[in-house]
């Protein structure tokens, strides 16, 4: 006796519903579980920062040569940088490449396109990647506007079939190579909130950095290894790496991670927080510390080194990482270590600096989507003159900033922290 319609089509919701949920399931396991971490312990005091052994052993480790030559300027806040940057796009005579996870709508953003659409009329060969997610905000005109005008426009792992396991995989690096000489590194997008110059809520606080010297090819090398991904064309021709001579006298390092291969800038990171004999220094907007962080932090303060970690405070645009930041700050001002909340706007800017000879800077965060999800590309500073630049910004950030307290912890009421603890369940992906 064949079943009757209405039970035929119950037990066919039940198989479609079961189809869901595999497919949901294997969703979630393949494209949004991050990557592993190599490291599974704190990595243990070895060289110091500031011993020429420190440098050999970060080159070795992370296959990627440190290279002299170099000359470095700081660039601190939006005005200055996006000024920076579009005199570099406007000079540009041969090739530019551009990198960026963050394009959105805006007056800067206007600017941006229409200096690549006259570079391109002039017949500059002009590559743009942008990251699919962090251009979500970005106005279908601008990118119709740059197609139409000859600018090569990628967005980097759209959502199509073929990119669902690695959808939750972003590039977050911010790379601008114009020429191939000059090159553009740091924290900053290309949106409004970044104008300006940290002087009250509607301007945030970061900083860029303009390199001129050999070490240019390698942030060409890190635009190049994600071009090629989404637009299938391999960079060659010295129009994108010409000869490169000696322009100053800074050692720098280009270390950049890639997902799906080893977790480069968390390995970098604790190395270099394994090396401090004195003084460690953290700037970021989103810490969001697994085990390994908190383990390599804790026996620091163990060996008698400061500590002194500066985060955004409540003029943050994410509250989430924020509260979910906030379950380690209790262990860690218990062992000594100083927090400092900057409070005249959102703090974007990214430095650690270990003693007074050694620093990183770049799109890494202190948290675990840096460390486990993204592409990051970072650069160290082997140059106690230009480490020490760092530190005097680090310093004037501090005096514009609040401490922390084991006595604000204590305000934050029993539900919020109930529910702080089950929004930790996100860490891996904020």
């Amino acid at each position: 006796m064949s079943p009757s319609p209405r039970r035929y089509r119950r037990k066919l919701r039940i198989a479609v519903a079961a189809v869901v949920a595999v497919v949901l399931f294997w969703f979630f396991v393949v494209a949004l579980m991050p990557y592993r971490h190599e490291l599974r312990r704190a990595v243990p005091p070895g060289t110091p920062a500031c011993d020429p052994q420190f440098a050999r052993d970060m080159a070795g480790l992370y296959g990627s040569a440190i290279i002299s030559g170099n000359r470095i300027t700081t660039l601190v806040n939006g005005d200055a940088i996006f000024a920076a940057m579009l005199e570099a796009i406007g000079e540009a005579e041969r090739s530019i490449t551009f990198e960026t996870y963050i394009y959105w709508t805006g007056a800067i953003a206007e600017r941006f396109c229409d200096a690549l659409i006259d570079r391109v009329k002039a017949g500059v060969r002009v590559k743009v990647l942008i990251d699919w997610a962090g251009s979500l905000p970005m106005s279908d005109d601008l990118i119709d506007r740059m197609h139409e005008n000859g600018v090569e426009l990628r967005m980097f792992r759209p959502m199509r079939l073929r990119t669902l396991t690695r959808l939750n995989n972003r590039t977050h690096r911010k790379i601008l190579v114009v020429d191939g000489k000059l090159g553009f590194i740091g924290g900053v997008g290309i949106a409004d909130e970044w104008c300006g110059d940290a002087r009250n809520p509607g301007e945030w606080r970061d900083t860029h950095y303009r390199v001129a010297g050999p070490i240019v090819a390698m942030l060409q090398n890190a635009f190049a290894h994600n071009w090629v991904e989404a637009h299938g064309e391999v960079l060659r021709g010295d129009a994108f790496y010409p000869e490169l001579a000696p322009q100053g006298d800074t050692a720098l390092q280009l270390v950049k991670s890639n997902t799906g291969s080893r977790n480069e800038i968390h390995l970098m990171m604790m190395t270099a927080l394994a090396g401090a004999e004195r003084h460690i220094r953290i700037s970021t907007p989103y810490f969001v510390p697994d085990n390994v962080v908190m383990d390599q932090l804790l026996q620091a303060r163990k060996r008698g080194i400061r500590v002194d970690l500066m985060l955004a405070a409540r003029q943050n645009d994410s509250v989430l990482v924020r509260r979910v930041s906030r379950r380690s700050w209790r262990k860690l001002l218990e062992a000594g270590v100083h927090i400092h909340e900057f409070t005249p706007t959102f703090l974007h800017a990214k430095l650690l600096i270990v003693d007074e000879c050694w620093a990183s800077f770049g799109s890494a965060n202190f948290d675990e989507r840096s460390f486990r999800l993204n592409d990051e590309a970072n650069l160290n500073v082997y140059d106690e003159a230009v480490v020490a630049e760092q530190i005097g910004l680090f310093n004037a950030d501090l005096a514009r900033s609040r401490p922390v307290t084991i006595a604000d912890l204590d305000r934050i009421g029993w539900l919020t922290h109930a529910q702080d603890i089950v929004l930790s369940i996100l860490k891996p992906h904020l």
